[in-house]
């Protein structure tokens, strides 16, 4: 056969002493019945090295991007232990990402994973884009990027997107696309964590990985374990599921040398949250990013929903007490705002009490605050990008909630950075109306 041709098998059972069964990574036209196979002698391997930074991979390490194949790379298993105990950071840490309404009240912890939950159209790229561009400006880290069943379309545009936002010198992008075999698809995840385990581990560097999507390596692994002859689990996902994502999992975690901080979007079945690859998802997660197209109609960007978000963090030992308190009076207005949403809809604004006025007031002051210029969409929007310290954005956030913007416009609140932007803007005279404009 010539090199064009040849099938990649990983073994993953061993039958009998003659026997193996394994699986298919590459499409299998032509393999027949009496063929030759030829014994690598080791397991599937990925590139590892400053080489790989700004280039684009598939599963086996070769490069996509039309450039020629790194040069100054070393090759490792994909197929890595997760750290051991004695290793680990035992530190609850919260990760700064510069974005207000993710820093106040749904704040990401530093070598944890967070789910990324929103449909098409709604700003999950421009998010992740901008998180890419923060890590690389202000956490001097390394971003990798994990297409898990994506679209040919999707990486594309992805690559392009980032190579116009100027991220892609300090960013990795591994694909495993909708239209490869199962086995593929179920291995790319590996390959992308062992170049996020070089450069935390050989590096010390922090790295921000992005896997999208986490359901589609639990759909991979219920086609291999079909295809392997296992009888299946509960609605007819492999009995194996929740040991093959934790093996994956566990790897993404802080450790003496860096951490690795994962931010995964995830399809959920049908919206069915009881469903068995949501449930297992969730365990692993420590924070929920909900993107919300309602929001997004507005002009609120990032679509962040704040009342459907969470985060395990965000308990007074792990974030102090100021900052908890200050985002559950944040939630607790934006709670009573949507409530009342309903009344003044029928009835008018006029016909709430004052009470209830002022907490509209301070609500859609507060909806406005958590709006913010991105570095990645300044071309798009003309706003220049800014990136809010996590004491700006309490501080700003407090001083709303204690009514010390009630005479300022709603619009000197939106797309600014810090709270006293809204001052420069209001003596400018130079505010636009709320929500014309959508980056």
């Amino acid at each position: 056969m010539g090199k064009e041709k040849q099938i990649a098998i990983e073994v993953l059972t061993h039958l009998d002493v003659h026997r193996v069964r394994g699986i298919a990574l590459t499409p299998t036209e032509g393999l027949a019945r009496g063929m030759a196979v030829e014994d690598t002698g080791g397991p599937l391997k990925a590139p590892v090295g400053r080489g790989i930074l700004s280039r684009m991979f598939d599963v086996f390490g070769n490069a996509i991007d039309r450039k020629p194949a790194p040069s100054d790379v070393t090759w490792r298993t994909i197929h890595q232990a997760p750290p051991p105990l004695s290793r680990r950071s035992t530190r609850s840490e919260v990760f700064e990402t510069g974005i207000k309404v993710i820093d106040v009240l749904v704040p990401l912890e530093r070598g944890g994973k967070a789910g990324l939950f929103g449909g098409a159209g709604v700003g999950k790229t421009v998010l992740l884009t901008e998180m890419i561009h923060n890590m690389v400006k202000h956490h001097q880290g390394v971003s990798i990027f994990c297409g898990i069943g994506e679209r040919c379309r999707e990486g594309e545009e992805l690559y392009r997107d980032m190579k116009a936002a100027g991220v892609l010198p300090n960013m990795v992008m591994v694909f495993g696309q909708m239209n490869e075999p199962p086995g593929a698809r179920f291995r790319v995840g590996h390959a992308a964590l062992t170049m996020a385990e070089y450069f935390r581990d050989d590096e010390h560097l922090d790295v921000l990985l992005l896997i999208d999507n986490i359901f589609r390596f639990i759909q991979a692994g219920s086609e291999v374990s079909g295809l392997m002859g296992q009888m299946p689990s509960r609605l007819g996902y492999q009995p194996t599921m929740g040991t093959e994502l934790s093996g994956l999992e566990e790897r993404i975690s802080n450790t003496d040398a860096g951490a690795i901080m994962s931010i995964q979007a995830v399809y959920v079945p049908a919206d069915d949250f009881t469903d068995p690859a949501a449930v297992h998802t969730f365990s692993h997660l420590s924070a929920s990013i909900v993107l919300s197209r309602k929001r997004a109609s507005e002009g609120l960007y990032p679509a962040i929903d704040p009342l459907q978000s969470s985060s395990k963090m965000a308990t007074p030992g792990i974030i102090g007490k100021r900052h908890y308190s200050l985002a559950q009076e944040i939630r607790q207005t934006l709670a009573q705002y949507s409530e009342l949403k309903d009344i003044i809809a029928m009835l008018g604004l006029e016909q709430l009490s004052q009470e209830d006025r002022n907490i509209v007031a301070r609500a859609r002051r507060l909806e406005r605050f958590l709006t913010q210029p991105f570095f990645t969409t300044e071309q798009f929007t003309g706003f220049k990008g800014k990136f809010i310290s996590l004491k700006d954005s309490l501080d700003g956030c407090e001083r709303i909630l204690r009514d010390e913007f009630k005479d300022y416009p709603e619009s000197a609140l939106y797309m600014i950075g810090a709270i006293d932007e809204a001052k420069a803007k209001t003596s400018t005279g130079g505010q636009n109306e709320t929500g014309t404009h959508e980056s």
